[in-house]
């Protein structure tokens, strides 16, 4: 059997299937529900003289798939949660990856030219320094 919980979780939608399969039924008779089950089961037995099993059935059914349908879309978030992570790990690898190999090749370059790393490295550091004061003096 589903609990009084269960349909309350998915009340909206499960008023409109009772009403879409017992048409004769109107929204007072599907308002008795407010969280009596046993209420909402007499209502439409009553109204429709439908046997209590079937429409025990018919609620199970839709409770069942309310519950597939939430357990379906968690997994979906957790599949693309999973999958975010694994492309974030690997764009952090090949970043990583990237700048070992840079700074490997500028090790390079100042082992094979030292002179002119330093004077590079003085020029850069000048030019910033200008640009900085020039910034600085405008405030």
């Amino acid at each position: 059997m589903f609990s009084a919980q269960a349909i309350q979780g998915n009340w909206n939608e499960i008023k409109g299937k009772i009403r879409s399969k017992w048409g004769a039924l109107t929204d007072d008779d599907v308002a008795v529900f407010n969280g009596n089950v046993e209420q909402l089961l007499g209502a439409i037995q009553r109204k429709t003289g439908e046997a209590r099993e079937n429409i025990e059935h018919f609620l199970g059914q839709i409770v069942a798939g309310g519950a597939a349908a939430v357990s379906e879309a968690g997994e979906s978030a957790r599949a693309g949660a999973h999958h975010a992570v694994d492309s974030a790990q690997a764009v952090s690898h090949n970043a990583a990856a990237a700048v070992r190999e840079s700074y490997a090749d500028v090790e390079a370059i100042v082992r094979k030219r030292p002179a002119e790393s330093i004077l590079a490295c003085f020029g850069a550091g000048l030019v910033t320094g200008v640009v900085l004061s020039l910034l600085l003096q405008r405030k």
